[in-house]
């Protein structure tokens, strides 16, 4: 302790002496007064209680003095003496400060004369001894330190102490830090292990002063690295230029290729001049190769490669000889509704439309004659070497059925078709490959009405048809079903004479009317007020009743009957034969009564004579 702290602690002390002694004259004492006067301070600690100002006077003189420290300083000191339990420091103050040798575990290489940090916890504990902590003034330290990298972005040191969940422990300072497993690298890493006892660089990214929570990042300080890479490369880069580059990732829809810290897009269709399906059948994962720049945006922050760019166009290779009419062989590499790409060379495709697959003219998909894979042979329709387009066909390797339509199939000629599909008024039927007819809506039957085509064939039936009209020119055939039949309306007109009466079923109902099945698959019509029962009420679907017929129509095919009519029609007979049975009745009564009189008067003329 230096001499003039000695000097002002005496003098302090001096002074307060003076102030507390009491005069040595004996005198009488109140034992209230005693009481009250009495200085408990003193007897309980053994000395005199000093006055708060005159602590504040002492400390104030202190300050600046040599060997003057304060609670919760932080300051360096050095180690004078290492015993088995403990560590004796030196801060140049009044005393020394022991520490726990625990607090240097991390340090087995301690020694005197070691400059350390330390916390004044207390300047006196209750023995008058210096409390000093060195783990306390490390995490101080650290967070000072960490703090400021944060906010000065400078790069610390740290050692990766274990794997978690989600990412890496590192001690930064003495402080655990968590490490992202997303901030360790650019690059996804699989083997978190390989890290684990590592000693490497970070950057401070995210303090939560709250909960005392640091978050650090290895991947920032590749980034920076690698945009100052960037930054360089994209000012040399060039259209056309060939760079060499690493496959970092592959998808479906192209190739991601790391040229030096830029990254690029190949995309699918630049990858092969033949169609493929998926980008790894052409390269794989850190594979070296050489790309070319096919473009890039202002930045140029999205750059567009190209592979197949750097071999030769298959079509430069087409051999010259090949012309259209000439025949040709492929693999069907592409399906589509409306045709199928085939592959005839190794990057040369040809289309074949779905109308050039069949000398049909019915509607059908690609997929009904090839799938993908197929070899077939095809004839070239279109060449256009400039354009490097292709068109085939299929269906000129076979001769045309319509050539001899007329021989084959001449009007009023009978064959048996194959339903293909159906419209609202028709039925298209096939009689062979390429040879499609159709059949109205109204040549289906004689006698059933036909709503809807469905309701009298399926897809796929074979079904007897006769050739109604032939155009050539427009191959167009119209067919009809019913004329393979005889007409049963001839005989119709004879059992359904008008006044004639039938059995019949409701088959349908609707507000006009209903639809009555008479005998024979016959189809009549009743008007809703044709429907009335004897009893008032009115048919309904599915009565069988006695029907009279209308009215009757060969040509439209068309019955008229009433049910109606039958019981009214009775009802006026009856009428007429009870008026025509009364006025008989009538008669015979007159008769009666005149043949009395007659009897009367000659009864009268005999009593007279006698």
């Amino acid at each position: 302790m230096s001499e003039e702290t000695k000097n002002t602690e005496e003098q302090v002390i001096a002074t307060e002496v003076q102030e507390t002694a009491a005069p040595a004259v004996e005198e009488t004492v109140n034992p209230e007064q005693f009481l009250a006067d009495f200085n408990w301070h003193k007897y309980e600690e053994g000395i005199d209680e000093v006055d708060e100002s005159k602590l504040k006077e002492f400390e104030k003189a202190l300050e600046g003095t040599v060997g003057f420290v304060n609670e919760r300083d932080v300051i360096e000191g050095t180690v004078i003496r290492i015993t088995d339990r403990d560590a004796i420091i030196d801060i140049n103050s009044k005393s020394e400060g022991v520490i726990s040798l625990n607090e240097f575990r991390y340090n087995q290489a301690l020694a005197v004369g070691d400059k350390v940090e330390v916390l004044v916890d207390k300047r006196e504990d209750s023995s008058g001894q210096l409390v000093l902590s060195h783990k306390k003034a490390r995490v101080i330290k650290a967070w000072e330190r960490v703090n400021n990298a944060h906010e000065t972005g400078e790069v610390v040191n740290g050692f990766v102490k274990c794997r978690t969940r989600g990412g890496m422990i590192v001690d930064v300072f003495g402080i655990e830090a968590f490490l992202p497993g997303s901030q360790i690298d650019v690059k996804p890493i699989r083997d978190y292990d390989q890290y684990v006892e590592k000693t490497m660089e970070f950057k401070v990214v995210k303090i939560n002063h709250e909960f005392k929570n640091v978050v650090v990042s290895h991947k920032a300080l590749i980034e920076a690295d690698i945009e100052l890479q960037k930054k360089e490369i994209i000012g040399q880069l060039e259209k056309g230029q060939v760079l060499e580059g690493v496959v970092k990732n592959i998808t479906s829809y192209g190739v991601f290729v790391d040229l030096g810290g830029v990254d690029g897009l190949v995309h699918i269709t630049d990858l092969s001049w033949s169609r493929i399906n998926h980008p790894n059948e052409v390269v794989e994962l850190d594979q070296k190769l050489n790309v070319v720049i096919l473009d890039f945006d202002d930045n140029k922050s999205r750059i567009q490669l190209g592979l197949k760019q750097l071999s030769a166009h298959p079509w430069e290779a087409l051999s010259a000889d090949l012309k259209i009419g000439d025949k040709v062989t492929g693999e069907v590499v592409v399906l589509a509704d409306y045709g199928a790409f085939v592959e005839v060379e190794q990057g040369v495709e040809g289309l074949i439309h779905v109308s050039e697959m069949s000398w049909s003219t019915h509607l059908r998909s690609a997929q009904d004659f090839v799938k993908v894979g197929d070899k077939v042979e095809a004839q070239i329709l279109t060449l256009d070497r400039e354009d490097r387009k292709m068109s085939l066909g299929i269906k000129q390797l076979h001769p045309d059925p319509w050539t001899d339509i007329t021989t084959k199939y001449p009007v009023g000629s009978t064959h048996t078709g194959t339903v293909r599909n159906y419209t609202n008024f028709g039925v298209f039927v096939e009689l062979e490959e390429g040879i499609d007819g159709l059949v109205y809506i109204s040549d289906l039957s004689w006698t059933k009405k036909v709503k809807h085509p469905s309701d009298f064939v399926t897809v796929g039936q074979q079904l007897e048809v006769q050739v109604l009209e032939l155009d050539v020119e427009n191959r167009k055939l119209n067919l009809g079903h019913k004329q393979t039949q005889e007409n049963p309306w001839d005989e119709h007109e004879a059992t359904f004479a008008i006044g004639s009466k039938h059995e019949g079923t409701i088959k349908d109902k609707n507000d006009k009317g209903a639809t009555v099945t008479l005998a024979g698959d016959v189809e009549g019509f009743a008007p809703t007020r044709f429907l009335d029962k004897e009893d008032g009420s009115k048919l309904g679907k599915g009565d069988t009743a006695e029907f009279v017929v209308l009215e009757f129509s060969k040509e439209y095919r068309r019955v008229v009957v009433s049910h109606t009519s039958i019981f009214r029609e009775q009802e006026k007979r009856n009428v007429k034969a009870a008026v025509k049975k009364a006025a008989e009745a009538e008669k015979t009564t007159l008769g009666d009564i005149g043949g009395l009189a007659d009897l009367k008067k000659k009864m009268e003329a005999g009593s007279k004579k006698k």
